[in-house]
């Protein structure tokens, strides 16, 4: 809502307002936590992996190009399938699919 009320909002200054919602990252900030944090972290995602930081980067170099020019106001979710409420559940030890 944020997002899209920030784009309402400068649109007539021609200023594109977009958000991005990453799920885990394979980046450093987890090497701290350990593997353990790192597998149980994978294992929330249905695709039983996380991103890596180049795949959470593309998503924000389509936002900037000039291939987005008319999307304003969207919320780019790049989270694998992550479930967000707690009315959805990631099925434990089925496969993901490709």
């Amino acid at each position: 809502m944020l997002t899209k009320n920030a784009a309402i909002q400068y649109v007539q200054d021609k200023i594109r307002v977009n958000s991005v919602h990453p799920g885990g990252v394979d980046t450093e900030i987890l090497t701290p936590f350990g593997a353990e944090m790192k597998q149980s972290v994978t294992q929330m995602h249905p695709m039983r992996r996380i991103a890596s930081a180049e795949e959470i980067a593309y998503g924000v170099l389509y936002l900037a190009s000039k291939e987005a020019s008319f999307v304003t106001g969207a919320e780019l979710v790049i989270d694998g399938g992550i479930p967000r409420s707690s009315g959805e559940a990631v099925q434990q030890g089925r496969p993901a699919r490709s």
